[in-house]
């Protein structure tokens, strides 16, 4: 006999282990023969008769509470429960509970572990057939549940008859729904330690419905790629020896409307046109308020629907693959919202987040901050990065926010911060992540980059894990972004004063392996444009920009622009509209456009600019008898013979006649000059042809607020 305040238990769907009642269960009769118990709970139903797949039929009898039981002899059989109701309607299903876990020992061992390297395979809403059966497996980790039920559009949201098995200390819960199938809205109803039932969206969900609504929807993909040429190549490439200039974009603003299909071919187009070798997407992780730019992120595995389908995201990164165009996204394991539907307090107690809201909450943010130490946690994002690498091809992550999460004092005034063991304000734990995070990520995928937003001083970001460091490919060179806008926002009358804010970043520009961006953060809440930042009127605010960009272009470093500045967007960007691309009608603003497209053409022709970004040892500063403060030259070599000389006036007069120590005597050659009457510059400059004497002396013009680049003829 089962306890009746266990049956009501079962009924109600919040026992923690319903598969123990439920489904077959041996027995033995008085005489010692085996026999099967058939329970099934069927509430309201007038009969219930279970069908074995060896054709007999067991008539189940009404225990309590909905509870229903019959036997068999025999072996035991797959079996179908045929259910009647007072209005005579019935119908025939599956038996959830009479199905093993879809969950096996090694994984949970993994889990506990924090090593499953491949999480989404095991946790989540997975699509499979299980013993004759299709329907989906879910499985989900809520350590302090008391009970967990999924409801949704299958269930008329009443998730009772679908209580989920705890799967003992390792916290997951599973169970098998027959019938269940792609596009079927879930989320799970959780018993926590409190007694309260809350609803909450599943942290591995790798599709949810558009927001505002909140619902996880069952997804399996079908995608076959067409890509296998560049991910071979991608596998021996050494990024940091590769050309690599980054188109950083915003999906919902760059053409309003444009999903992830319809988007392929108007961005391939334009990407080509600009010579960027990669596009960066803000995260697409899925998230519930769009002003947040992706950047709080409620659904990790989630690609945002508001664009389309995990498979439409999937042909938009195939399509840029066979167009030869590298995808990186942004990635965001700093932080998370605390809206009440996704992974705050998941299940009634802190699960996801660390407990002490001294190290657990972002005081500026309003947002909850992970428990790095924590195994499982640990494991949900270091296999979210490995999802996104493997399920979706990309290239590489940029981790925003690095900072934030090095420093257990960050934005915390004295007493809102606790000490590590070492009496330090380093995050051991989130170190340790990131470590982890990276050495998994180039193990398994080489030739991605792992690229760290990161604007402290904090040593080896880029150093190997090996080596003590946190094993990042790139590290965002904020230093060099900061002083160089200050340095261009200045009308150019007072430029001389404070030619070290442009030349200083050569101090440090190999102690990483650095991007150069201008990025989002730098064209919005009140800062303007990069062209509105610039002095003086619209000519000179153009001349600026052109001559600003083939600076950055030719400094060590890649390069990474956001959305809208290679055409000259006046107005700072929102993305609750999109780009002013009307501006192309206007001359002025298509030139610039076709600068940054000869500046992107110019800089994949030349290694010399990209082939050693890293190495001292192939970038030197070039002088002349006669100084100029408004005038910075340098030399790219690239190691085989190859060099290039980039000659920067930021000044506002043309320099007539300047000689210059060029670092090889003979004829040179302008390939680039960024005050060119065809790019809308006053085209002063040296015919395309320069000569270098014996000693390697060189006289030439260098135009107002302008940049020549030159390579040996």
């Amino acid at each position: 006999m089962i306890a009746e305040e266990l049956l009501d238990r079962v009924a109600a769907g919040a026992y923690h282990a319903p598969h123990d009642v439920l489904g077959l269960h041996e027995g033995r009769d008085a005489a010692g023969r085996s026999f099967w118990w058939v329970r099934a709970r069927r509430p309201l139903a007038q009969t219930v008769t279970a069908v074995f797949a060896d054709g007999e039929t067991v008539p189940l009898a009404h225990v309590r509470a909905g509870i229903w039981e019959g036997r068999r002899s025999g072996r035991p059989e797959a079996y179908e429960l045929e259910t009647s109701y007072a209005d005579d309607s019935g119908y025939t299903a599956d038996d959830p509970y009479r199905h093993l876990p879809t969950v096996g020992e090694f994984d949970l061992h993994l889990i506990g572990e924090g090593r499953h390297e491949r999480l989404w395979e095991v946790l989540g809403a997975r699509v499979r057939e299980d013993d004759g059966t299709r329907g989906t497996a879910f499985a989900v980790w809520a350590p302090d549940a008391q009970a967990v039920r999924v409801v949704g559009d299958f269930n008329a949201w009443d998730g009772a008859g679908h209580a989920m098995r705890s799967l003992g200390s390792s916290g997951i819960w599973e169970l098998f729904v027959p019938a269940v199938d792609v596009g079927a809205v879930y989320k799970y109803e959780i018993l926590t330690p409190d007694g309260e039932w809350i609803l909450k969206a599943d942290p591995l969900a790798r599709l949810a419905e558009t927001p505002p609504s909140t619902g996880s929807v069952v997804t399996s993909s079908s995608y076959i790629w067409g890509d296998g040429g560049w991910m071979t190549d991608r596998g021996v490439a050494q990024p940091a020896n590769r050309p690599m200039s980054v188109y950083e974009m915003h999906v919902g603003s760059w053409r309003p409307g444009l999903g992830y299909r319809e988007l392929a071919e108007p961005l391939i187009a334009h990407m080509h046109e600009l010579g960027f070798t990669h596009v960066e997407f803000l995260p697409l992780a899925e998230h519930p308020f769009g002003g947040s730019w992706g950047y709080q992120v409620s659904g990790y595995y989630a690609p945002t629907s508001r664009y389309g389908r995990p498979d439409d995201l999937r042909y938009l990164i195939d399509e840029l693959h066979q167009a030869g165009i590298g995808v990186i996204l942004d990635w965001v394991p700093g932080h998370f919202p605390k809206d009440g539907f996704a992974l705050g307090r998941f299940d009634g107690r802190p699960v996801y987040e660390h407990p002490d809201p001294r190290r657990g909450e972002h005081k500026d943010w309003g947002t909850y901050i992970f428990d790095y130490g924590r195994n499982e946690v640990r494991n949900f994002l270091v296999a979210n990065a490995l999802y996104w690498l493997d399920e979706f091809h990309v290239d590489g992550l940029r981790v925003d926010a690095v900072a934030s999460m090095l420093y257990l004092d960050y934005s915390r005034e004295d007493g809102e911060w606790e000490p590590n063991v070492h009496g330090g304000r380093e995050n051991l734990e989130a170190i340790r992540f990131l470590q982890e995070t990276n050495a998994t990520a180039y193990r398994l995928h080489p030739g991605v980059a792992m690229i760290a937003e990161e604007s402290t001083s904090f040593p080896g970001v880029t150093a190997p894990t090996s080596e003590g460091g946190l094993g990042f490919g790139f590290k965002w060179n904020m230093g060099w972004m900061n002083d160089s806008l200050v340095y261009i926002e200045r009308d150019p009358m007072y430029r001389a004063h404070h030619a070290g804010e442009l030349s200083f970043s050569f101090v440090y520009a190999f102690s990483e392996n650095f991007i150069l961006p201008i990025s989002h953060d730098e064209v919005v809440h009140g800062k303007g444009s990069l062209l509105s930042k610039m002095p003086g009127d619209h000519w000179r605010k153009l001349a600026n920009t052109r001559a600003y960009l083939a600076y950055m272009w030719s400094h060590p470093g890649k390069q990474l622009l956001f959305m809208g500045q290679e055409f000259g967007q006046l107005s700072e960007w929102s993305e609750s509209r999109g780009l002013d691309w009307w501006l192309l009608d206007q001359p002025s603003h298509r030139q610039l456009q076709d600068f940054v497209g000869a500046l992107g053409r110019t800089y994949g022709d030349h290694p010399a600019l990209w082939a050693r970004d890293g190495d001292a040892d192939a970038f030197r500063r070039l002088g002349a008898p006669e100084w100029n403060p408004d005038v910075l030259a340098f030399c790219r070599e690239d190691g085989d013979g190859g060099m290039l000389v980039s000659v920067c006036n930021f000044g506002g007069n043309p320099v007539d006649g300047m000689t210059l120590d060029l670092p090889r005597p003979g004829a040179w050659r302008e390939v680039l000059n960024s005050d060119a009457a065809a790019y809308g510059g006053s085209g002063v400059g040296n015919l395309g042809r320069i000569h270098a004497d014996s000693d390697g002396r060189a006289r030439l013009t260098v135009p107002p607020l302008g940049v020549l680049w030159l390579v040996p003829d």
